[in-house]
């Protein structure tokens, strides 16, 4: 054997030995820095469990936040149905016919201009605190909004002290995002809750007013499939912050299909209510229309824009000359779409406001300027 070197046996005896001890420190250095696995728990429903958990937190914390400030509004004098005795029930004098939703401690309520729209019956509002108890208050004005556009109406009754909610930012509303809607179900079941998406935006109806038998044009509405029943309109539709940003207001024929309108447009509705002393005025042109969309300006060799189907007797419209057929094109230079209606663009204008406006009419462009007149909130009570 040569000196200083080591046989091969005894090298490989110790190279093994050397691997031995390495690998069993290797293996206690992982087992230190790595989690136990519980088979009676594994980590897969560990996680499963949390982000239920997580989800359900979110629209507790929006009732409890939000519930306080939703009210019932109901009809004076009038029975419940109840199924046990077939029809009306004894000793029950009020019918649930909507909701609403406290915008300030004093008793400004803020619903849809359909639930209080009645000038000969006599409204009341219920209210329920944080622990369940309700106190009814009689409504003593009401406020609608006079545009055909806008079903809202605001609500006083006499108090004090009570808790309005929270007004989020309905500009930044992203399809997908959760929302949770609460109100008075079927005018009977009162702070029904239901969750659900934002399913689209800048949506487009015309709901009839069940009161009246009128169809109304709304625009720029939320989508969503958060279940909105008969009763649900006027309530509130909050976001996960417990922020409400748009108001319950209609249903499509079919399920998981609601609408609400965007609460910034209320913003501006109570502002001016604040400002005004309780008055809501609004710009207004004279004609209702309804939109000729892109294809069918195609279809029918016209241009889009609004055909006029009526024109108020002494408005603006009909001082400027525009007739029944026309199509308004453009107003004040603004190429008026199904996203830029002729009442999104009136919205930014103000009474007395001089406007331009482009008509097509018999193959023929025609442009006009019109003197924007007033329409002022019905009131009630």
């Amino acid at each position: 054997m040569h000196p200083g070197k080591i046989s091969n046996p005894l090298r490989l005896f110790f190279v093994l030995v050397v691997g031995i001890f390495v690998a069993i420190g290797l293996t206690r250095y992982f087992d230190k820095s790595l989690p136990k696995l519980n088979l009676n728990n594994p980590v897969g429903q560990v996680t499963q469990k949390q982000i239920v958990v997580d989800e359900e937190s979110v629209v507790i914390n929006v009732v409890e936040k939000v519930s306080p400030s939703v009210v019932s509004i109901a009809v004076e004098n009038k029975q419940l149905f109840n199924p046990l005795f077939g029809n009306s029930a004894p000793n029950e004098k009020q019918s649930g016919i909507g909701t609403g939703f406290v915008v300030s401690a004093d008793g400004l309520i803020l619903t849809n201009k359909h639930v209080v729209s009645s000038d000969s019956d006599k409204y009341i509002v219920v209210t329920t605190d944080k622990d369940g108890n309700k106190k009814q208050y009689n409504v003593v004005k009401i406020t609608r909004d006079p545009s055909t556009l806008n079903d809202m109406a605001l609500v006083k009754i006499d108090a004090s002290n009570l808790t309005p909610v929270e007004l989020g930012d309905s500009d930044k509303l992203k399809v997908g995002q959760k929302v949770v809607a609460i109100g008075n179900a079927l005018g009977r079941f009162e702070n029904t809750v239901t969750a659900g998406i934002v399913s689209g935006l800048g949506r487009g109806v015309s709901p009839i007013d069940p009161s009246s038998g009128v169809s109304e044009n709304l625009e720029d509405l939320i989508q969503t499939d958060a279940a909105i029943n008969p009763g649900n309109s006027g309530g509130p539709l909050v976001n996960s912050a417990g922020q409400v940003i748009g108001i319950n207001t209609a249903i499509a024929d079919a399920q998981n299909i609601g609408f609400a309108i965007k609460i910034n447009v209320a913003k501006s509705l109570i502002s001016e209510f604040n400002a005004s002393g309780g008055k809501i005025s609004r710009p207004l042109l004279g004609v209702s229309y309804r939109h000729i969309s892109r294809d069918a300006a195609l279809l029918n060799d016209v241009p889009e824009g609004e055909y006029v189907q009526q024109v108020v007797s002494g408005s603006g419209a009909a001082k400027a000359g525009v007739k029944v057929g026309d199509i308004i094109t453009t107003l004040d230079g603004n190429k008026l779409t199904e996203e830029n209606s002729l009442a999104t663009a009136l919205r930014n204008k103000k009474v007395g406001d001089s406007v331009k406006l482009r008509i097509f009419r018999d193959g023929q462009t025609i442009d006009l300027v019109a003197s924007l007149g007033e329409a002022t909130g019905t009131e009630s009570q």
